[in-house]
């Protein structure tokens, strides 16, 4: 029971239906979304007379857009309920797809692929997921719940790339899109059992302590450098997201076609979403055994070190599935430490509002790594720059994880009842 009168807190049959439930939604949300790297080509030959800048500034509006709306799905879930967030993120995820469909122009993809799926993005993905799962959990098991649930998360990205690779040949763009828009039904099934038992009002005692909370949040550095390393993951994950299938089509040594080419690089993301499984998992597990800063740092390091060795080397097809696979073993896994670091200095009761402001951060670095990496490629048809930027930034990350400290933040636990 906290100060306010909320119960936080599922037994072990709800918290369970919770993280099944909670893991469909994410695979759906994130799946769902890496297929966008698989359609820039085709979209940008038949709208844009090839120039993928366009529709690389759409997905990065979509980046940018997820992580400025995080903070208010954050709000709504811990004020008004998860489930309304939920609802209105389905909404507009659908919106955006179908806009995304019929639109021929930059506006309209921009308002389409980018602001209304960033959205939607943003209220069906980890910001209020992760939220529901954290205050359903019991507190020696949330980082386990945690982990299983960002890791199942992955599914969608394994499935859906595969599908629009095989889609994509068969189908024009369009017609793959309307067949991944179906594919967010069932989203609308699991939403229903996304709540925990809370009762929450609404009043204005409640309405100052999240406020106070915000600001020793950012008055507090363990947080500040958290935020400031998790726009290092947005970075990387987005611009591979977006840009590896062309960087594939464009660089890999093969006597494979264009099109069997991007068809690789969807395939790679696949495998990266494969790979996320088991890494999160793995990472979960560390984070219990060891300092979750350290861990942190070792997979920024890790990264930025993966990508050096594949830069550095001839791109081949049997390369490119090799670094997919060391990639995704590093991909989601800072999400359940990173998430697990906010619970632990502030607590439960503000997770919504409180993690969505860390994804901010995460989304503002993948906003700058899918722009940065199409105006790379129109201007110098080369990702080299951006590829260096992200290793820059990787060391950087695990740097500034070094100095995170795993404990409660002054003067938080009597406000959100810890």
């Amino acid at each position: 029971m906290t100060a306010n009168g909320t119960t936080i807190g599922n037994d072990h049959r709800d918290t369970s239906i919770i993280v099944v439930a909670g893991s469909v939604v994410l695979a759906l949300a994130f799946g769902v979304r890496a297929v966008f790297g698989g359609i820039v080509q085709p979209l940008s030959n038949e709208l844009f007379d090839g120039r993928i800048e366009v529709f690389s500034l759409s997905i990065a509006i979509q980046n940018l857009v997820w992580g400025l709306a995080q903070p208010g799905f954050g709000i709504i879930a811990d004020k008004f309920g998860d489930r309304r967030a939920l609802w209105l993120g389905f909404i507009c995820y659908v919106a955006g797809m179908l806009i995304c469909i019929v639109g021929t122009t930059p506006l309209a993809q921009h308002a389409g692929a980018g602001v209304l799926v960033g959205m939607g993005i943003s209220g069906t993905a980890f910001g209020v997921v992760l939220a529901v799962v954290g205050r359903a959990a019991p507190e020696e098991k949330r980082g386990r719940y945690l982990g299983i649930t960002s890791a199942m998360g992955s599914t969608g990205q394994v499935v859906l790339p595969l599908l629009v690779s095989w889609l994509v040949e068969w189908l024009d763009w369009r017609m793959t899109l309307l067949v991944v828009t179906f594919a967010l039904a069932p989203m609308a099934l699991c939403i229903p059992f996304l709540r925990t038992n809370v009762s929450q009002t609404t009043t204005n005692a409640n309405s100052v302590s999240i406020t106070q909370t915000v600001r020793r949040a950012f008055g507090y550095s363990s947080y500040t450098l958290l935020s400031a390393g998790f726009f290092v993951c947005g970075f990387h994950l987005a611009f591979i997201t977006a840009h590896l299938p062309t960087y594939v089509q464009n660089f890999c040594v093969s006597t494979e076609t264009a099109a069997e080419l991007r068809a690789l690089g969807l395939q790679a993301l696949a495998l990266a979403g494969f790979a996320n499984i088991f890494g999160t998992l793995f990472a979960s597990y560390l984070g219990n055994k060891f300092p979750k800063p350290y861990v942190l740092a070792a997979i920024y390091a890790l990264r930025a070190l993966a990508i050096l060795v594949f830069i550095s080397l001839p791109v081949t097809p049997t390369s490119v599935m090799i670094f997919a696979f060391v990639m995704g073993g590093l991909w989601l896994s800072t999400v359940p430490l990173t998430s697990a670091l906010v619970l632990t200095m502030f607590g439960p009761r503000a997770m919504g509002t409180l993690f969505g402001f860390v994804f901010l951060s995460h989304q503002l670095g993948g906003f700058a790594g899918v722009w940065l990496g199409g105006i790379s490629f129109d201007r110098y048809a080369s990702y080299d720059q951006v590829w260096y930027l992200a290793i820059a930034l990787g060391v950087l990350s695990a740097l500034a994880h070094l100095l995170v400290q795993e404990r409660a933040a002054p003067r938080t636990r009597l406000a959100y009842g810890k």
